[in-house]
């Protein structure tokens, strides 16, 4: 069997990421997968170099054998072992000459039979096993939807599926349904949902992770005499207490005030506020007044 060449199949660049060669085997499995492409034999034959393409590339272990001994990269365990104990017996360092490769006449590898159920039906085994195609989805959620953890239906090819969305989810953050893609090809199992979170914040709060921020007004009179007020958070109002002389910028942590921690029942993050002092714009003339007594007090 000619050499094949698995970043080729892929369509990607030998330096490809692990990301990368991932995205490029979903794009190119959805497209010549066997049940979108009945009874063509093109088809099949593709999405079997892709899947064994797929199995060597998104393992680093075998990615880098194969980058280093090409087609005969399933020996290079027995080529190195072969390499010792030639050394050790002749002493002089010769390399075994050691014959690899496939299996002659066969149409793929024996990696690829043995990871996808044995030989094929004309060998006389058992018919090759592929697991079904992928589903990706696009949950859009508003960020007080993620604050607890509920229940949703989403509709996915006509079928309807409840899951439960855990407090404390991210915008953009994947989360897989094992078993809910399409149904596998010669008794192979079901591939998976992929649901992809988008979250939209309309509040006055900004998020990092499980930490809250917001920026609260303080008038001139309490950051200089301090006293108590009242804030927002997430969940309802507290009460501060303000320190005599704060300063324009000052931050406050309130502890566990912030958001839930993804899956940790009864864990939140911090909540940080920053103080924004407003100066008085459209002051009395007693107000101006007072002003300037205070401000010939500070001369003295």
């Amino acid at each position: 069997m000619a050499f094949i060449d698995y970043y080729k199949v892929l369509g990607v660049d030998k330096k490809a990421t692990e990301a990368e060669i991932k995205k490029a085997y979903r794009k190119m499995a959805r497209k010549h997968h066997p049940d979108l492409n009945p009874n063509d034999k093109e088809a099949e034959r593709k999405f079997k170099e892709l899947n064994e393409a797929n199995e060597v590339l998104s393992s680093p272990e075998n990615r880098k054998k194969y980058d280093v001994h090409g087609e005969n990269w399933q020996h290079a365990d027995q080529y190195k072992q072969s390499k010792r104990e030639q050394q050790q017996y002749n002493g002089r360092g010769q390399q075994a000459d050691y014959g690899g490769g496939f299996s002659g006449g066969a149409d793929y590898s024996d990696f690829f039979e043995s990871m996808f159920g044995g030989r094929s039906a004309r060998g006389g085994g058992r018919t090759a096993q592929f697991k079904g195609q992928d589903f990706n989805a696009e949950l859009h959620l508003d960020l007080k939807d993620v604050y607890t953890t509920h229940k949703r239906t989403l509709t996915i090819n006509g079928k309807n599926i409840r899951l439960t969305i855990p407090a404390g989810v991210e915008n953009g953050q994947v989360i897989k349904i094992t078993g809910h893609g399409a149904a596998g090809s010669g008794g192979g199992p079901k591939g998976d949902l992929y649901i992809t979170f988008t979250i939209d914040n309309h509040t006055a709060f900004k998020r990092d992770k499980e930490n809250l921020y917001a920026t609260v007004a303080l008038d001139l009179y309490s950051a200089i005499l301090g006293g108590d007020i009242t804030v927002d958070t997430f969940d309802g109002q507290v009460k501060l207490k303000v320190a005599p002389g704060t300063q324009n910028g000052t931050k406050v942590k309130l502890k566990g005030k912030g958001f839930p921690v993804y899956k940790k029942e009864n864990q939140f993050g911090d909540f940080y506020i920053t103080y924004e002092i407003k100066i008085p714009t459209s002051l009395s003339e007693k107000e101006k007044e007072l002003f300037t007594e205070l401000s010939k007090l500070k001369t003295l």
